[in-house]
């Protein structure tokens, strides 16, 4: 236990750089308050630590998305999203061995709304790329994060970059979206107000439990809300051992790594600009979606992703200036 929780200590201390690095900036070698060149170049490459914790999360929650995609004909959506957290929350439980005792009533509850927000956002993705392709439906439920770093932001500029990440992401739709199956549709959207909650409680999960303690009793949370649906829809099926290894290697993709990333970064990252980088899934989806799933990209796909990228960028350069100012 001891071991485990030491290895997640240099992870943690990265993320927590930035600050400490930031209030070094203005104080030189000598003390004198001089800059020094060399500290404010790490503190930037350090301020960079939570942003690509996000983008690393995303590809791998993305890719493993892909990887579901082409299970679910074995063990069916609800099956998949059972297989999926059953085995995420088995390996949380095992490599992080959460303290059970010693946290107040608010602390469950706020373990419990995650696991929730998680069990949901989950169940209704899943539910939504049975039925509409993976790019598109992620488009859609991307839509949750972007309403959230509309109303969180105080700053017109976050609005801006909101506003320019959402003309991206109606793009990649490439004007398909009349033609998608209705309730697909509508479990993609519901799955995005779903990843808006999400990202609210993991970033308070973080703040009231170490290392990635609350991230894996809210993994058990979800699990066990998924737990009969898997079963009324795949029942036996879920015990295939092929269909188990790709539930397994689809857990470690697209919750155990992934959302310990994300718990990570939202540690250190605002709310408001985690919000506005979500918007670089739907171009990572289209990725995984064209190398996985032969899902092939438009002239107006690519048009989608350089604007959803450059927003992405755009809310980055606008908090780490903010930052050094």
């Amino acid at each position: 236990m001891n071991d485990q929780r030491s290895a997640a200590e240099p992870a943690a201390a990265a993320v927590a750089v930035p600050e400490a690095a930031t209030a070094l900036e203005g104080t030189g070698a000598d003390g004198t308050g001089a800059p020094a060149a060399g500290r404010t170049g790490a503190g930037r490459r350090a301020a960079l630590v939570p942003i690509a914790l996000v983008v690393a999360g995303g590809l791998s929650v993305q890719f493993g998305s892909a990887v579901a995609a082409l299970l679910m004909p074995k063990a069916g959506a609800l099956g998949v999203v059972t297989l999926r957290l059953a085995a995420a929350a088995l390996i949380l439980l095992v490599i992080c061995r959460p303290r059970l005792r010693g946290h107040s009533r608010a602390d469950w509850g706020t373990v419990l709304a995650f696991g929730v927000a998680m069990g949901g956002m989950n169940t209704l993705f899943y539910l939504a790329l049975d039925r509409i392709p993976l790019g598109i439906a992620v488009t859609l439920e991307v839509l949750g994060p972007l309403a959230l770093s509309v109303f969180a932001s105080r700053r017109l500029i976050n609005a801006l970059w909101a506003g320019l990440a959402l003309v991206g992401v109606v793009l990649l739709g490439g004007g398909g979206f009349d033609r998608l199956d209705p309730l697909g549709a509508a479990f993609a959207l519901a799955a995005g107000a779903m990843w808006a909650a999400y990202i609210v409680f993991s970033a308070r999960t973080g703040r009231r439990f170490p290392q990635a303690d609350g991230l894996a009793l809210a993994m058990v949370v979800a699990a066990v809300l998924s737990l009969p649906l898997g079963i009324i829809e795949s029942g036996a099926k879920l015990t295939v051992p092929s269909t188990v290894a790709l539930g397994a290697a689809v857990a470690v993709l697209s919750s155990v790594l992934p959302y310990t990333l994300e718990l990570m970064a939202l540690r250190r990252l605002p709310a408001p600009t985690f919000a506005v980088m979500m918007s670089l899934e739907p171009a990572i989806a289209a990725g995984a979606g064209f190398l996985i799933l032969d899902q092939a990209l438009s002239t107006t796909d690519a048009l989608a992703i350089a604007l959803v990228i450059g927003a992405s960028i755009g809310a980055v350069r606008s908090r780490t200036g903010r930052r050094e100012r």
